[in-house]
């Protein structure tokens, strides 16, 4: 998983705009994230459950900034079915971009985490959100 300013993922590929970045703000700006998952070559052709959380320093839920205010939650189905030959055992690409909004978040630590349920497998992509810079006299 990488943060970015912006990200498209087509045809099997993830196309990267200005990634790799982990120090945002002070001001909201939209941003977005790549994902690459590797499906295993037994758990294809099934459906699996995606989720994406944000997350605060402390592992809290981050609350969406619009009502009703729930947790930052985005969930997809996901499936993946095996190419004529490729050779067996062999993992299967599933790229995902998401371009999110800008979100007002206050300085701090966060951490996207995307889990595949089921498995449970789980990463994490850390960022900053700098403090406003007080005008030195």
């Amino acid at each position: 998983m990488l943060l970015a300013d912006s990200a498209q993922a087509v045809n099997g590929k993830l196309y990267v705009l200005g990634g790799g970045w982990s120090t945002s703000g002070p001001q909201p700006s939209p941003s977005a994230l790549a994902v690459k998952i590797d499906v295993p070559w037994d758990e294809a052709n099934r459906e699996h459950v995606v989720r994406i959380e944000l997350l605060d320093s402390d592992g809290r839920a981050v609350p969406s900034p619009t009502p009703p205010n729930e947790p930052l939650v985005i969930e997809a189905t996901l499936e993946v079915g095996r190419p004529p030959g490729m050779t067996p055992g062999t993992p299967l690409d599933a790229p995902l971009a998401l371009n999110l909004m800008p979100l007002p978040l206050k300085p701090g630590r966060y951490e996207w985490r995307c889990t595949v349920l089921g498995p449970n497998v789980s990463t994490t992509c850390a960022f900053t959100v700098r403090r406003v810079q007080e005008p030195q006299v």
